[in-house]
């Protein structure tokens, strides 16, 4: 551990209530990659004291409990490193696409940090946001 990081996300980091979930997925941008699909939204600007929290959703169809339970802990440690290039006061989703081989961290490391930062609209993407292109 370097920088005076914790191992785990704290429980104030941490999307615990369906109502949470449900509030990113209503009101959050989505952003989708080779190994998962971000869904995130700004806590506002009264919100700006308050940490990014996450939330990982990995569905049944990713096989048994071990599986699911270790591609959770892959994606929880991929944003734990790279969290410190994420906006602040953002709630995210992470869903993992389902895949066949073996989730490497180093790519979830690189892949979690592109999404986050185009869901929220503050990649360094030159291309305006969809809605606004011209075809």
């Amino acid at each position: 551990m370097t920088n005076g990081e914790r191992p785990t996300l704290r429980r104030d980091q941490r999307l615990l209530t369906q109502q949470h979930f449900r509030r990113v997925y209503q009101r959050g941008r989505r952003a989708s990659g080779r190994w998962m699909t971000v869904v995130a939204c700004g806590g506002g600007p009264r919100h700006t004291d308050r940490p990014t929290r996450l939330g990982v959703s990995v569905s049944k169809d990713h096989g048994g409990a071990v599986r699911r339970n270790k591609l959770k802990r892959l994606l929880r440690e991929a944003f734990r490193l790279e969290r410190h290039r994420m906006p602040s006061a953002i709630d995210v989703v992470l869903i993992p696409r389902q895949r066949p081989d073996r989730f490497p961290l180093a790519e979830l490391r690189t892949e979690v940090v592109a999404l986050v930062l185009r869901a929220v609209g503050t990649s360094a993407d030159p291309r305006p946001p969809r809605e606004d292109r011209r075809p």
